[in-house]
């Protein structure tokens, strides 16, 4: 679907943090789509974007700090929409039992720079599927399948020291709060783990992933379709709340042997026998919301 204008005055958008990976690609993906971007970088991000800065005049790139609020809104200026994805500190880069309250308080600075912000018409934020799986419910006692209607609980994260389940719980609550009482229109995609370059067996992500193979729940998305899935929710008028983002799932030991070879390839590689070969866990989770409005979407440029 393409924007409802290709006017670059109307069509000018800020991604925040442009400075990993998920950040740039978007980047990269909306200038090929016709859109003007202010790529919102802290300062370790800068020869990422680098590249694109020299070829592309409308691409404007804004040394932004989301702890620092008027670096947001000049970053935001003439825009239409944000893409908000929480980058950690270079000197904090590890999740811990702190990071919850910095990523609310960078989440509270961003929303409320948006509704300060008259042309925001959109905000797409990026949360994750830990902000969905961790209860003291096992999903496998439930008739029903996990999706965005379900939440993880804040008490069960901190007794066992989930902190990136803890972190993007309690930022995305925030968010909401915030743009409800403020009235920004915001979507969110509930990223599952990203297969991203950096990847490693030290994600933040994986504390608990054994838990969620058992309980059916541990799911992947590739880099591609989770670019693909933002710019669809920010482009269709009808999307609203919350969209869980996975397209694979690990559910079979080959699966989990295959992602971890990946994660780590000096690991060894266990035998397995034929019969747990054989095991499929039943997925527990679903992302039907997120499939039916991606049906008609067209990844392509929109424009020559």
């Amino acid at each position: 679907m393409a924007p409802a204008s290709l006017d670059h005055s109307s069509n000018t958008v800020c991604v925040m943090d442009a400075s990993g990976h998920l950040g740039s690609c978007l980047v990269e993906r909306l200038l090929q789509r016709g859109y003007t971007v202010h790529a919102a970088v802290q300062s370790h991000g800068e020869l990422r974007l680098e590249g694109l800065a020299c070829e592309k005049k409308e691409l404007k790139i804004f040394q932004s700090d989301p702890f620092d609020y008027q670096s947001i809104i000049g970053a935001l200026r003439g825009c239409t929409g944000l893409f908000y994805t929480f980058e950690p500190p270079q000197d904090q880069p590890t999740y811990d039992e702190f990071m919850a309250e910095v990523e609310v308080r960078a989440a509270h600075n961003v929303l409320e720079a948006c509704a300060q912000t008259e042309t925001i018409d959109k905000v797409v934020f990026t949360s994750s599927i830990t902000a969905v799986v961790w209860s003291r419910n096992n999903p496998n006692s439930s008739s029903s399948d996990l999706d965005e209607r379900h939440w993880s609980d804040v008490n069960f994260c901190r007794n066992f020291k989930l902190w990136h389940g803890l972190s993007k719980t309690t930022a995305e609550k925030t968010a909401w709060a915030l743009a409800m009482d403020r009235g920004v229109n915001m979507v969110c995609i509930n990223a599952g783990l990203p297969l991203d370059p950096d990847l490693s067996i030290e994600h933040p992500y994986l504390k608990g992933a054994a838990e969620m193979y058992e309980d059916g729940t541990f799911v992947t998305v590739d880099l591609d379709f989770l670019v693909d899935a933002h710019i669809c929710v920010f482009e269709d008028v009808s999307s609203y709340g919350r969209y869980l983002c996975f397209n694979h799932v690990i559910n079979r030991p080959e699966d989990a042997l295959n992602l971890a070879r990946k994660l780590k390839p000096s690991a060894p590689s266990h035998p397995q026998s034929y019969e747990q070969d054989k095991k499929i866990i039943q997925q527990k989770i679903s992302n039907k919301k997120l499939n039916k409005l991606m049906v008609d979407f067209e990844s392509g440029p929109t424009m020559e």
